[in-house]
Formats: structure tokens, C-alpha cells, sequence
């Protein structure tokens, strides 16, 4: 496993219970993801620690943090800036991703999300433009921060990149609207750096049904869907079955000859009649088929008490709409949530939740079938207490590491089973070339 060139000074560990030391806590306490951000790695809370075992604890998240490759393969960037740009070189006022949070985390390679709503599908060109315009965005940071990040397309470009303490940037699409029912253009967005596709968002489209959508006129894949998957295999790029219907996951696994992600997906188990989650069943196939489910951090993908909190706001909403015959974007539907709300706050999950997401899919699958895919910048102001923005990773390790996990586990989770599995889809596409040639 790849480490970082310069990992964080571990000594006289007997004398911390002694010792002042600093804790990255940075946002474990705040409510709201929008908060100013951290731009110091170290400075956040100082205190006393009188608990020896806990100060190792604590040292050692932040030691694994900075020594190991951080994937994350769900990060919201473009579509975030498309709304409001912001220059994520520096600290940003708004969000939960800039480079000064990301090197605070040990943030190494975010899978920028080229995402494309499904309303766009309906629009001749529409989803292309976007996708287009997303990924010249992603290109951009780089080309403007070169000394602070570097889009790549490959394991290795990453891999050189992180010797280097540049971030990568690489790219995942979300909704395969853009691929308009054109082979070619699977090509032509993998020369783009596309290296992975969640095959639809939340409305059935021409490639996939979607687990939000009521409507599955294809009952799982259509036609063009399960040629896409072929073609992707032999082309390179990760099939996502994140979002898209039950019955299109099990289609999907019959087809890929390769190991396949659910780049931002979490256990069903916690979440029961959630489909957009994973049931046990389905995280157990993709495991036997060498998979890997990288975890959502969005409450309501991983509490229930959060999901319920959630629905009873909007349902209140709804009631208020229908009885006042008002717009639900109008003044007095707005003033009636921000009261609703201010009497009955939205239910964060924490660390714990998620935390017990990852135990769950190693007691079923193993070790080395779980990974990452947090949603920053894509749930909103919803995130857990104790993981509200980039710098956090640390907290999530010192939590893994609380639990009993291993350094070589954790190494896995941060990294190591995602480019597994994005090496054999490298090497997959090398040999069919190869083979056709």
C-alpha cells in the first residue's frame, strides 16, 4: 500500500497522557455544513488528555490520515460550483470541500462528480453540454492550482500525484444521460477522464430504471443499458450501480466481467424499504463479484431515525400546501418549514451511524469490500455530526481504529480495495484491446 513520503512524528507515545495535545476535531461539533471552514490541519480544540490510551488513538487516525492514499469516490464539486462558483484553491465560505479542508482531512484523490440531473434527459444535447461543461471546470482547477491538484485518468497518474502531495481530481459522471444512446460517446467521455458512470439518477432514463422512480418501463436495464455495461468493461470504465433499481443491479452482475462500485451507496439493513440503499443480499453478490461499496455519509441514507424526522417535515410541508392552497417554493411554505424546523430540528445521525455502516458490510461481505463515497457537497446540509466536511477523514479513522480495525484494514478502506478494483478494470479493457487487435 502506497504511504505518504513524510508521515507525522510518533514519539515519546509513553508521555502523552502528560501532554497538552491537539485534537482535529475541526467540525465534529458544528450543525450546519455551511459553517466557516477549517484552514488549519492542527488547530481546533486544544485540551488536556489524561487518557493515554485515547491521545495514541487520536495521533495515530491523524498518522494513518496523512500516510495512506484517501479515496473518496462521491464528492459534489462541479455541480456545486456550477450554482455558485467558488475558488476551492483556498478556503471557501460555503460547502464541504476546498484544498486547505482536503489536505487537513488527507484527502488525496476525490472523484469529482461530473453530476447531471434527469430532467436533462428529455432535452436533445442538454445532458452532453453539461457534462461537458463540468468536466472543463474540473480541468480548470487543475490547470489554475497545478501545485494543488492534478485530474488524472489512471491508478498510476494517482499514485504519482500523491508522491508528489498533489491532489487528484479524477472523474466519475453521474447519470449516464450524457451518454444519449451513443456508443461513441462512451469513448469520447473516457478520453475525457470519465472513469466511472452511475448508470441513472432519480428518474429512469434511457440506459437504466432508478431506484427513486416509480416508473421502470425497462424492468431493469433497457436494451442499450446492458450493451453500455458490455462496452464499458471493455472500454475502462467502472460501472456505479449506485441509484439505479434492484431489478437493474441484478442485471448488472449477470453482464460486468468486472468488479463493479456503488461509488455512494449505504447498508439497507439500517434503512429497511430504502432501495436506494444496498440490502444484504446485493452487497454479498457484489462482494463474491469482487465489488466495492463505498459508504454514503448523508444522514438520511443512514439512519432511519433521521429518514423519519426527514418525512414528517415534508409531509407537514405538503399539509400546509394543500390546505392554503399556496406554491411549496412560495414565502409561506418557506416561513412555515423554517418554523416547523425551528420547533422540531432536523435529526443528524453521527459517527456512530456511520461507523456501523462500515461494521455491517465486513461482518457480511469482508474486509475488503467497503470503501468511501461521503456525498460532500451532494446531501445538502445533512451530513453527521462529527463528519460535516473534508477535514473529518481523521475522525473517521479514529473511530475505525476504536472499533478494533487494524491499520492495514483501515489502509483498505481509505484506498486499497477501490484501486483493486479500479486496476482490474484497467487491466480488463487492456485485454480486450489486445484481443481485438
Amino acid at each position: 500500500m502506497p504511504f505518504k513520503t513524510t508521515p507525522l512524528a510518533f514519539t515519546n507515545i509513553t508521555k502523552l497522557s502528560l501532554l497538552s495535545v491537539t485534537i482535529l476535531l475541526s467540525s465534529a461539533c458544528q450543525e450546519n455544513s455551511q459553517s466557516e471552514p477549517v484552514v488549519n490541519p492542527k488547530v481546533a480544540v486544544t485540551t488536556v488528555v489524561t487518557d493515554e490510551a485515547h491521545s495514541i488513538k487520536m495521533l495515530s487516525a491523524e498518522q494513518i490520515a496523512q500516510k495512506y492514499i484517501i479515496t473518496d469516490t462521491h464528492i459534489d464539486v462541479p455541480y456545486r460550483l456550477e450554482n455558485k462558483f467558488e475558488d476551492v484553491s483556498h478556503a471557501t465560505t460555503h460547502g464541504d470541500f476546498d484544498f486547505p479542508r482536503a489536505k487537513a482531512g488527507g484527502l488525496d484523490a476525490p472523484f469529482m462528480s461530473i453530476y447531471i440531473p434527469a430532467k436533462l434527459e428529455k432535452e436533445a444535447g442538454a445532458s452532453k453540454a453539461l457534462a461537458d461543461k463540468l468536466i472543463d471546470m474540473v480541468e480548470k482547477l487543475a490547470e489554475d492550482a497545478p501545485d494543488k491538484y492534478g485530474v488524472v485518468h489512471s491508478v498510476a497518474q494517482m499514485q504519482e500525484n500523491f508522491n508528489k502531495g498533489i491532489i487528484s481530481l479524477p472523474m466519475g459522471m453521474e447519470n449516464g444521460s450524457p451518454i444519449e444512446g451513443e456508443m461513441e460517446n462512451l469513448e469520447y467521455f473516457y478520453q475525457r477522464g470519465i472513469r466511472y458512470i452511475t448508470l441513472t439518477h432519480s428518474k429512469a432514463n434511457h440506459i437504466s430504471d432508478s431506484s427513486y422512480d416509480e416508473n421502470r418501463p425497462a424492468k431493469g436495464l433497457t436494451e442499450f443499458g446492458k450493451k453500455l455495461v458490455v462496452e464499458m468493461n471493455n472500454t475502462g470504465v467502472m460501472v456505479d450501480v449506485s441509484h439505479i433499481s434492484d431489478d437493474a443491479f441484478y442485471q448488472v452482475m449477470e453482464i460486468s466481467k468486472v468488479p463493479v462500485i456503488a461509488s455512494h451507496s449505504s447498508a439497507r439493513h439500517f434503512t429497511p424499504g430504502f432501495e436506494r440503499n444496498m440490502s444484504d443480499e446485493m452487497i454479498e453478490l457484489l462482494a463474491k463479484n469482487g465489488g466495492v461499496i463505498q459508504i454514503n455519509f448523508g444522514s438520511t441514507f443512514i439512519s432511519q431515525r433521521s429518514i423519519d424526522n426527514n418525512n414528517t417535515h415534508k409531509d407537514a410541508v405538503s399539509a400546509f400546501v394543500k390546505e392554503n392552497d399556496v406554491k411549496e417554493n412560495s414565502d409561506e411554505a418557506k416561513a412555515f418549514s423554517k418554523s416547523y424546523r425551528d420547533k422540531i430540528p432536523f435529526e443528524y445521525a453521527t459517527l456512530n451511524d456511520v461507523l456501523d455502516h462500515f461494521d455491517h458490510v465486513v461482518k457480511i461481505a469482508g474486509i475488503d469490500y467497503v470503501g468511501i463515497g461521503s456525498d460532500y457537497d451532494g446531501v445538502g446540509d445533512s451530513l453527521p455530526v462529527g463528519l460535516k466536511d473534508v477535514s473529518n477523514y481523521p475522525a473517521l479513522i479514529n473511530g475505525l481504529l476504536g472499533r478494533g480495525y487494524s491499520e492495514q484494514d483501515i489502509a483498505k478502506i481509505l484506498s486499497g480495495n477501490l484501486i483493486r478494483v479500479w486496476k482490474q478494470a484497467e487491466e480488463y479493457a487492456v485485454k480486450m484491446k489486445q484481443t481485438d487487435q
